[in-house]
């Protein structure tokens, strides 16, 4: 892939990983806080769903930039993403392993209220959507 090229897929998910984050967060809102738990836990889970779907955006580009094969089916299980970004980026593996505790089983499947957790799993989906963001000078 061309410098051209990896520039512009940069630019396109980023933009639309961080599409995915702007939707969550308004979601988020809905759930209204108080004493640091959001009181509806349809919005919670909504907004963590589509927080991880960014991620799993970046994570993909990631993976493409590193020139890694990617499976024809677009269903992917984690253990996937695990693997594969075990042998390219430690940190970006320990971001992916709290984004899927948190924001995949705690925030989406179990709806964890509690707002400093969910807030902990936005905080490193950013880090990982951060790792395809262009550079101002590229």
């Amino acid at each position: 892939m061309s410098t051209e090229e990896q520039l512009e897929l940069k630019q396109k998910n980023y933009a639309e990983a961080m599409r995915y984050m702007d939707n969550a967060k308004e979601t988020l809102q809905k759930a209204k806080k108080e004493d640091n738990y959001y009181q509806d836990r349809k919005y919670v889970r909504t907004a963590c769903g589509t927080a991880y779907n960014g991620v799993l955006l970046a994570l993909e580009t990631c993976l493409r930039l590193k020139d890694v094969e990617l499976p024809k089916r677009k269903r992917r299980s984690i253990d996937f993403y695990i693997q594969r970004i075990s042998k390219i980026d430690g940190k970006l593996l320990k971001y992916l392993d709290t984004v899927d505790s948190i924001l995949h089983l705690d925030g989406y499947y179990d709806g964890v209220l509690k707002a400093s957790v969910i807030k902990d799993g936005f905080d490193d989906a950013y880090e990982i959507i951060n790792k395809i963001k262009p550079q101002a000078n590229s």
